[in-house]
């Protein structure tokens, strides 16, 4: 058995953090219950973070007193504690007038009492520093024992033999008979080698269906002028264009092409062979800096600045069709064929028969991924696009954003569909700072 203290922070990350302890035990500090109180009249995810989490507690309460413990669906209790207090050994050292302080001296008063294992729960580094140096355990909430490289790529090599490659050229096909062996996830891209030869080979992808690989969509004239320069655009462009996938992820680094092939796939599936009726675009206003406040204008004003890169490839993908009866996209915005718009406004919609793009989708919580996906209505695909090293979120990181645990989670699905972009394409300069900096 253990006992958990949580921090405000974890819980403005997932308000049904309580419940994932499985059997142990969960302390709430009542400084975090006021600082939760600060953030309800928010207006952006922490303050509905925050509304949700005192409806849960609220109705907790009803099946207890919270100083003495209510039954957890895990096995484990949830206790709001108010009259814990760290030994003078501790306070002596610890100034109790800073939040983070009281938290720490709250986990400290339950190890000194409690005969089990007391962990510190918390996404601030620097409480977990204080922590260690006060001889206290402590975690970051959701943090796996493993690096980004370990996560799913929705890529894989495979080395067949030549008769193999020929098959697969010929009929368009080649059935994995033991694919559990290989490890292999649907819709995962292959690269088929010849043994011992790996300039010979083949590119196909995953049918958990039809239980083998089958080739990739065909590019004779690219994409809305766009065409793939590498192997893992090839396959991008793959899913962004398979009707059978509803769900896509690129995950790549600046400049590896993520945006632009995403929106060069929305066009040509609405646009030109008109599969959706309507392309919807959107990100989340996360600023990289300093926030510059309110901006002056009507809403379309307000957010020119965090659509701007939306603009900026759209005149692009514009520019390379050049006999294009659509002069610019916003003829297509004024048709009603075009949407951009921030994810502030998408809650409680249902989306139905559109293609809809989710930009920087790394400073998304697992949370407002799942909020996103469950918009989607009959006939909708939408494609989840990020670089997990430039995250903007201060409770975020490349292990526990939205983008890969979607990636990770929905991996078995059959309308699932990931590829990891590592190439840099966008320039020179570009990739050397990518790489160097």
């Amino acid at each position: 058995m253990k006992t958990f203290v949580i921090d405000t922070n974890v819980i403005l990350y997932d308000p049904r953090a309580i419940f994932k302890f499985e059997e142990n035990d969960v302390y709430i500090p009542l400084v975090v219950i006021e600082e939760i109180d600060r953030f309800k009249k928010d207006l952006n995810d922490n303050g509905r973070n925050a509304r949700y989490f005192s409806r849960i507690v609220d109705e907790l309460r009803s099946k207890g007193k919270l100083n003495e413990g209510i039954e957890l669906s895990g096995g484990g209790k949830l206790f709001v504690s108010i009259d814990l207090k760290a030994s003078k050994k501790y306070t002596d050292i610890i100034d109790l007038h800073n939040v983070d302080n009281k938290i720490l001296a709250t986990a400290l008063a339950l190890s000194e009492k409690e005969n089990e294992k007391v962990v510190l729960i918390t996404k601030d580094i620097n409480l977990r520093l204080k922590a260690d140096l006060v001889g206290l355990l402590s975690e970051d909430y959701g943090k796996k024992d493993r690096s980004f490289d370990e996560l799913y790529a929705g890529t894989k090599t495979l080395e067949v033999a030549v008769k193999d490659l020929e098959t697969f050229k010929k009929e368009k096909f080649l059935l994995i008979e033991n694919a559990e062996t290989h490890n292999l996830f649907p819709n995962q891209y292959i690269i088929l080698c010849e043994e011992n030869n790996e300039s010979h080979r083949l590119l196909g992808r995953y049918s958990k269906n039809r239980n083998g690989i089958v080739p990739l969509i065909p590019l004779r004239d690219g994409v809305w002028g766009i065409y793939p320069r590498n192997i893992e655009q090839q396959f991008a462009i793959d899913a962004l264009l398979n009707e059978e996938v509803k769900l896509v992820s690129l995950v790549g680094k600046a400049g590896t092409g993520k945006t632009l092939m995403a929106l060069a796939a929305g066009l040509e599936m609405t646009i030109s062979q008109e599969k959706y009726s309507r392309l919807l675009v959107s990100r989340p206003i996360q600023p990289m800096g300093k926030d510059l406040g309110f901006l002056p204008g009507d809403v379309d004003e307000k957010l020119a600045p965090w659509m701007q890169p939306i603009f900026d490839n759209m005149d692009f993908l514009f520019g390379q069709q050049k006999n294009s009866s659509n002069s610019s996209y916003e003829d297509l915005i004024n048709h009603g064929l075009l949407h951009v718009e921030p994810l502030t406004y998408i809650r409680g919609r249902s989306i139905p028969g559109q293609y809809l793009i989710v930009d920087e989708s790394q400073n998304l919580t697992p949370h407002e991924v799942k909020t996103i996906l469950t918009r989607a209505g009959d006939g909708t695909k939408i494609i989840l696009t990020g670089d997990c090293h430039q995250i903007d979120s201060p409770y975020l990181d490349e292990i526990n954003n939205g983008l890969t645990y979607c990636a990770e989670r929905l991996k078995e699905e059959d309308i699932v569909a990931h590829v990891t972009l590592k190439a840099g394409e966008r320039s020179e300069l570009s990739e050397i700072a990518s790489k160097r900096l």
